[in-house]
Formats: C-alpha cells, structure tokens, sequence
C-alpha cells in the first residue's frame, strides 16, 4: 500500500502538500454546481426552480456521504497511525460495502417518494413533471455520487490529497463540456434539456467512480473481499457511523440555520433576500481555504493521533489557527474596501449592493474565527470525537445565531442580524481554539 507518512517531517510542510491540492478541488466542486446553474438557468425560469428544489436532496444525500466519508477517514488515519496495515484495508472495503448498503436504502426511498416529498417541498403541477425526469435520472446514478465521496476520503486517509483534487477536476471538467451538449443538443447529441444536465452529471460522476475504484483496488490495494463476515462487517460500520452519523447531522444543520437567517433577512425585503444570497456566494469562495485545510487537517491528525504523536498535532492546530486568522483578516480587509465593486458584478440593484455592502463589512471581521471552527472540528472528528464537532455547529446556530440574530432585529435591524452572525463565529472560534487545545494537552500529558 502506497502512503504518505504524515507522522514524520515538518509539520508546516505536511499540511501544506495536503491543503493545496484540496483547495483547487473545492473550488473544482463549487464550480460544478455553478456550471450546472448556468446552463440550466438558460432553458427558462421553470427550468431553474425545478432544478432549484432539488437542491435539499441533493444537499441531505451529499451530507450523509460526506459524513460517512469523514467516518473512514478518521479509523482508516487513525489505523495507519498505528501502523496496522490489515485494519487499513478491512476498514477502507468495509467503507465502500457501507456505501453500497447506503445507496439501495436511499434508491428505493427516493423512487417511492419523488411525487409525495417534492409536492411538501411545494412544487406546483407544472414543475413536477420536470422535478421527476431529472430526479429519476440522479437516483439511478446515485452510487456514483457516494461511492466515489467516501473514496476519496480513504485516499485522502492515507496522505494523498493530490489524487482526490485531480478526480474532483476531472469530474467538473466533464460535466462543464457535457452540459451544453446534452442540455441543448450540440454537435449532434440530443437535446434533453433538464434530462441532459442529469445524464451530464451522471456520467461525470460515473468517471469519478471508476477513478477512484481504480486508484484503491490497484494503486493502494485497499479492496480486500477476504475478510466479509457480518460480525467483522458490523464491527467496522459501528466505528465508521460513530463518526459518520453525527458529521452527517452536522453538514445539515448549517443549510437549515441558514434558512432560518434568510427568513429573519426577509423581513427586509426580496433585496435583503438576494443580497443575502449574493453576499453568502461571493463569501463561499473566501471561505475555500477553510474547507480545504480542515480536509487536509483530518487525515493528519489522525495518522498522528494514532502514533501517538501529540507535539504534532499541538503544533498543527498552532499553524492552522495562526492561517485562520491570517487569511480571515486579509478577508476582512479586502471585502471592506472592495464589497461594494465585487458585489455589483453580479448585481447591480442599488438596494441589493447597499445591504451586501453592509454584509461585508460586518461579517468577514469574524471570518479568522470561522476558519478555527472549521479546523477544530475535523481535529475532533479525525481524533474520534464527533459529539464535540456536533456541539460547535449546534452553538454557533441553534444557540448564538439564530437567536441572537432574532433578538438583534428586533433592536438594531438588519445590521444587527450581521453583527449576530459574527459575533456567534468570534465566540464560538474561542472557544472551538481552547476546547481542542486542552483536548490534546490533556492526551499529551497522560502519555
């Protein structure tokens, strides 16, 4: 099994070689989406909110796959920090088997219910039918969405971060070029409109699949099928869901949070709804870094952790917190001066730039301490302590934003909505920062 050792080496070295090749495949992620909303917002307004309920299940399913993922990385790390060469493959072929079992449940679920929950979600007659084609298309390639995830994740478990970011492109690429093809019908493809953006996706991730199945069956040999029995089986599922299930829970609680602020923010009109909306896209780009540190955070932590290795993890969280506030400060500084010009690229509604403007001139001050929250807790996820990472996503929304956010309207209007949120992420970033460090100085000093 071929594997980076990221027990050994300078530390600042390490994160770094993990952390750049997983910024590049965010951005490669979030693209795809936006290509997706592209194409698809040519075809029509219908179009656009048929493909726009889709979004939650969309988000739930990536959610619990990106939980599982989160889930094998952290006892697959934690095994290779170890140097238990045997559980590494058992874990990583019983991750993939879970994701098997995962995707029937969900398949099934889903056909039986696409007319029923998308009617709750309140689509009208009109856009059902649309909301069907495409989801009947999604469902059946849905194996090709989890699967591949939760891959990743074990190649990123065992040091490799460049392999994921070159899949993830690879998939965006491939669904950027099929896109207008299968959605307008060019060069001689078919035109399949909403069709056509689900088969794009569905073969692109389907790419991804054979990518990564190929890079753990032949290129690290992780697919071992020796070892099946269910005890062992459920065994390891018990370990991977401990983890899994509540970074699951916790992938979801941001979206719902977040729809709660947006009805706060309605009370401001339909232009703070879309500065809200253009504010939250411009700050998905600066809060990239974040998102790629704590997934190259995981995996070392983990293997450290599980050599018992705790003057690198302290000196990781040390780096990490030191970048966090670096680049949320540059952040700041930046979207201060240049909100309002960056903001009226994309719309350019008086009203729209004005409450965007204020946005960004309020909430990236907390953007360092966002980045602690981020980092802190995939140490804790990586360290086998989920609940921890469960209860910083629970404080920062269910019991500082949300309510704070409410109370501040009500005071000091929308500027006060702002301000909640960011003084959520300050207070929570504190705390998120001592909570692990005493976590890892307490191991440290019993070994």
């Amino acid at each position: 099994m071929a594997r980076r050792n990221l027990t050994q080496g300078d530390v600042l070295i390490k994160l770094t070689q993990l952390t750049i090749p997983m910024m590049w495949g965010v951005f490669m992620v979030l693209s795809f989406f936006l290509v997706d909303t592209f194409f698809i917002g040519l075809l029509g307004t219908n179009e656009l909110a048929a493909i726009s309920f889709t979004f939650p299940v969309v988000t739930a399913t990536a959610s619990i796959a990106m939980g599982l993922g989160v889930g094998a990385l952290s006892v697959i790390s934690r095994a290779i920090g170890r140097g238990a060469k045997d559980e590494v493959a058992h874990y990583a072929t019983h991750s993939l088997i879970l994701a098997l079992v995962i995707v029937i449940i969900f398949v099934a679920i889903g056909f039986a219910t696409i007319d029923p929950l998308f009617l709750a979600l309140g689509a009208n007659p009109t856009l059902l039918p649309m909301i069907k084609q495409y989801m009947e298309i999604w469902y059946g390639g849905m194996i090709f969405l989890v699967v591949p995830m939760i891959g990743n994740s074990i190649i990123r478990a065992t040091g490799d971060s460049r392999i994921p970011s070159l899949i993830m492109t690879v998939a965006a690429l491939s669904n950027a070029i099929l896109d207008p093809l299968l959605i307008f019908g060019l060069l001689g493809f078919p035109r399949l409109e909403l069709e056509g953006a689900a088969w794009a996706s569905l073969i692109s991730r389907a790419i991804t699949f054979i990518a990564s199945g190929y890079v753990l069956h032949y290129r690290l040999k992780l697919i071992d099928l020796s070892r099946l029995k269910p005890r062992e089986l459920w065994q390891s599922w018990k370990k991977i869901l401990y983890i899994g299930l509540p970074t699951a829970g916790t992938n979801m609680i941001l979206p719902i949070a977040a729809g709660f602020i947006t009805m706060i923010i309605a009370n401001y009109g339909s232009d703070a709804v879309a500065a809200f909306g253009v504010a939250s896209r411009i700050e998905m780009f600066f809060l990239i870094p974040f998102v790629a540190l704590s997934a190259g955070l995981g995996p070392f932590m983990g293997q450290n952790f599980g050599a018992r290795k705790f003057s690198r993890i302290k000196k990781a969280i040390k780096l990490t917190t030191v970048f966090a506030l670096g680049w949320g400060g540059f952040s700041a500084v930046l979207l201060w001066f240049a909100g309002e010009a960056i903001t009226q690229q994309i719309n350019s509604a008086p009203k729209v730039v004005a409450y965007a403007t204020l946005y960004m001139a309020v909430v990236p001050i907390s953007y360092g301490a966002a980045g602690i929250i981020y980092t802190a807790s995939a140490g804790f996820n990586a360290l086998g302590y989920p609940l921890n990472a469960t209860m910083l996503a629970l404080g920062r929304t269910l019991f500082f934003s949300i309510p704070l956010a409410w109370l501040a309207h009500n005071i000091w209007g929308i500027i006060g909505v702002y301000s909640a949120i960011s003084l959520a992420n300050l207070t929570v970033g504190m705390l998120a920062y001592f909570w692990i460090a005493n976590k890892i100085n307490r191991y440290d000093s019993e070994n």
